[in-house]
């Protein structure tokens, strides 16, 4: 009984919620939607004591995400500079301060609450269901790509759904909330910096 609710819990909250932001289609409700969610479940698991596992002290675990990002961030420009040449660098070239806002922004505003729900709460929440391990980083990953057809894009999609494996899976190896918010912020950053921005961005999908 208990994991059939939690069953429809996840579906519920991981299922449902985006295509209410889908329904509405408002910048508002999206954030709004986002960040209560996200207090809500910081304030749940606070009260569940499920102690993640750490195999990593912090050393290792920043030197593990600086190692992973100096081979990843180097694919993300070459593909985005051979498919989207027109695009790449469009953003810090043509608006420098919008640029620099996004950069000291959606670190503060958009990553902590999308970790928060993805990662400390799915894991805490749902591990009767999934584990803490491999299950939990194909739960994560998938429910975080899809959380993103409210951009209305496949790219969004399954860069997402590939950063969320990413990020679950070092969340499940060194059990850090700010290191996740950490590498989470430097992939983010760079997709506004090389031009993948449009692709993660609410007024290009809605129109508005």
């Amino acid at each position: 009984m208990r994991r059939t609710a939690l069953l429809l819990e996840f579906l519920a909250v991981f299922g449902a919620l985006p295509l209410v932001v889908l329904a509405v289609r408002q910048r508002l409700v999206l954030a709004l939607v986002l960040w209560l969610a996200a207090i809500a479940a910081w304030r749940l698991i606070r009260r569940e004591d499920c102690p993640p596992p750490c195999t990593d002290s912090l050393r290792q675990g920043l030197r593990h995400i600086a190692l992973r990002f100096l081979c990843i961030a180097p694919l993300l420009c070459l593909g985005t500079w051979l498919l989207l040449p027109e695009q790449f660098l469009s953003l810090p070239r043509e608006r420098p301060l919008l640029w620099l806002a996004v950069l000291a922004g959606y670190p503060l505003l958009s990553v902590w609450p999308q970790e928060v729900l993805f990662r400390r709460f799915a894991r805490t929440r749902y591990s009767p269901l999934f584990g803490q391990g491999a299950g939990f980083v194909a739960a994560s990953g998938l429910a975080f790509g899809y959380a993103h057809v409210i951009y209305l894009n496949p790219v969004a999609i399954i860069l997402s759904a590939g950063g969320g494996l990413l990020f679950a899976a070092s969340f499940a190896r060194h059990g850090s909330l700010r290191l996740v918010c950490l590498e989470h912020a430097l992939y983010g950053c760079l997709i506004f910096t090389i031009g993948l921005g449009r692709f993660f961005y609410s007024g290009t999908a809605w129109g508005a």
